[in-house]
């Protein structure tokens, strides 16, 4: 069988599903599938949806059974023993919980992120600082105490990823409560907004600010991400975290709901030009 791990790498899943895809071009079953390894039907099921760690041997059987050429079976097999190297996050795993592994994954093979945020900076764009504060004050049965340094030293690991020369374009939107709540002390907040101020001049990231004068806006349920990829194979993906845990979907009526929530919070909040004015104003007031 097939080794079970943590969370997928982005390219397990993308191999999983062309894995499927082909499978089902080849009209085989996953159950006549599973008979050519001699393994029950849900390994099959689990190996598509990246469940488990696709094994070369099995790979290799099920490509040539599906009909698939020397050729394009060795350039699956060489991307197959890249997917299953482990990520940079891999390190971390003594203080990464299985459900925010994914999300790592994800954040480093997307294109396109945007993110609605009614609470905390994104991490992403946080300080170290502002980063330490956060977990000092949420650390409440999810992170302890001595782990705090390794869970900032993660956060600041994977901003890098928008300074890399493929980097991704992050749209955010920030409610106003962002600001205006004190993380920290005065200083620790003129640097995040500092830092802030430094991000909207980027040329791939887009910042707007929720203000409260705009009123409710449809999104002011919760936090929520989506990421969009690339790769073809991987649909956009929403990641919604709450207390203990996150949730993944991407079945497409809710991902359409999420991304029309966010369309709609992006022509309601303040432009990009003018958050840039209103983070000079509340630096100014701190």
């Amino acid at each position: 069988m097939s080794e079970p791990r943590s969370a997928p790498t982005v390219g397990q899943v993308v191999l999983g599903k062309r894995l499927m895809d082909l499978r089902e071009r080849a009209g085989l079953k996953r159950d006549e599938a599973a008979k050519l390894l001699r393994v029950a039907s849900a390994t099959v099921r689990r190996m598509e949806t990246a469940e488990v760690t696709l094994k070369v041997p099995y790979v290799q059987v099920l490509l040539r059974a599906y009909g698939v050429g020397d050729e394009e079976v060795n350039a699956f097999v060489e991307l197959t023993e890249e997917a299953n190297k482990p990520g940079w996050w891999q390190r971390f795993h003594d203080i990464l919980p299985d459900w925010f592994s994914m999300y790592v994954s994800l954040e480093g093979a997307a294109s396109l992120i945007r993110a609605y945020e009614p609470h905390f900076v994104p991490g992403l764009l946080q300080t170290e600082g502002y980063a330490l504060s956060v977990m000092h004050a949420g650390a409440v049965g999810q992170v302890q105490p001595d782990a705090i340094d390794r869970h900032v030293a993660l956060r600041m690991r994977r901003q890098s990823l928008l300074t890399r020369s493929d980097a991704p374009r992050l749209w955010v939107i920030m409610d106003e409560t962002v600001l205006r709540r004190p993380v920290g002390t005065p200083e620790i907040m003129r640097e995040q907004i500092d830092r802030l101020i430094d991000a909207s001049e980027m040329s791939n990231v887009t910042l707007q600010i929720a203000e409260f004068s705009t009123g409710h806006h449809p999104g002011t349920y919760g936090p929520f991400v989506l990421f969009r990829f690339a790769m073809p194979e991987l649909p956009d993906m929403i990641y919604s975290e709450y207390l203990t845990g996150a949730v993944y979907l991407d079945a497409r009526p809710e991902v359409a709901t999420h991304l029309e929530v966010m369309d709609r919070m992006a022509a309601q909040a303040a432009t990009a030009q003018r958050t840039k004015e209103i983070l000079k104003d509340v630096r100014k007031e701190l």
